[in-house]
């Protein structure tokens, strides 16, 4: 609705996760670097982790973009499986033909680890993507722990990738689990954005949609770090509705209070007052301490 009114040729602020639009911060930068790094070791998982829509499931789609074409890969987006269920998601994903009245654990698995073995002997490496990992099973991580039992002198036949939110760390940390998790060759928790990535972040989403960086004035770029906590997908949503808001009112910038009213609409009042509430303890946290240590300076000085 509002694209041709700011001269945009895409909706710069949707939340579906277009590789295009990733902003590489340099937490992202790193998360990428460990994902790619773990695939080439010879370890059999890499696991990557992050609140809600701090842009976990764009770097996967950019770790994609950048694997060798010689890479087959198999992509779980609905992991609430049973291990059987997940054997032969994977089974699908991989192009294995197999009989469904024979179904089983060991038949299954047997169907992968020759497939495998196929890719291996051609050159094929092989990929699993695991989106939303907190939600598997302990019983469905330790079936796939096995799967990654098939190797080379050098290296596993296949590498799982594991992507989820925090409880994914702590679900590692189980007992049963301890043979998995040292298999593990590189993790990475994927922070927020801060204040000033905010900023790039809000341009770079405007630039690549071929529109104006100053369509949001500084003031409200500032609100958006206050009221989103540097969280890429609580951007998008906030952005668009504000941009949907400003266009109704016909203004040619999003001023803080448009913005403001887009969170209220998205987040509800009680929320946007209790973040803006946290930024104002911080700022008058930050202000004491500062006071504090001057003081503590000055009396230094003239004692």
């Amino acid at each position: 609705m509002y694209l041709s009114y700011f001269g945009l040729n895409d909706n710069p602020f949707s939340i579906a996760p277009n590789p295009d639009y990733l902003y590489m911060s340099p937490r992202h930068k790193e998360a990428l670097a460990h994902l790619i790094f773990g695939l080439r070791e010879s370890g059999g998982f890499v696991m990557l982790t992050g609140e809600v829509g701090t842009g976990k499931t764009t770097v996967s789609r950019k770790l994609m973009q950048q694997l060798p074409e010689n890479t087959q890969v198999a992509m779980i987006l609905n992991p609430t499986l049973s291990a059987l269920e997940l054997l032969g998601t994977i089974c699908n994903e991989l192009g294995i033909t197999y009989k469904q009245k024979q179904a089983s654990l060991k038949y299954f698995t047997d169907q992968i680890l020759a497939k495998l073995s196929d890719n291996h002997e051609q050159g094929i490496n092989t990929v699993l993507i695991v989106d939303e990992a907190q939600h598997l099973l302990p019983e469905v991580l330790e079936q796939l722990r096995l799967l990654t039992n098939l190797e080379t002198n050098r290296e596993k036949l296949l590498k799982v990738v594991l992507i989820g939110q925090p409880e994914l760390q702590q679900l590692l940390k189980r007992n049963e689990l301890r043979q998995l998790a040292q298999r593990i060759t590189a993790r990475y928790h994927l922070l927020p954005l801060t204040a000033s990535e905010v900023g790039a972040y809000i341009n770079h989403r405007l630039g690549v949609a071929n529109g104006d960086i100053n369509i949001f004035s500084k003031g409200t770029i500032k609100a958006a770090f206050n009221i989103t906590g540097g969280i890429p997908r609580v951007i998008n949503l906030l952005c668009d509705r504000a941009l949907t808001l400003t266009f109704t009112k016909q203004l040619p910038v999003v001023p803080q209070h448009i913005f403001h009213a887009a969170a209220e609409q998205i987040l509800g009042a009680d929320v946007v007052k209790q973040r803006q509430g946290k930024m104002w303890t911080y700022t008058l946290a930050a202000v004491f301490v500062g006071c504090a240590g001057l003081g503590y300076l000055v009396g230094w000085l003239n004692a």
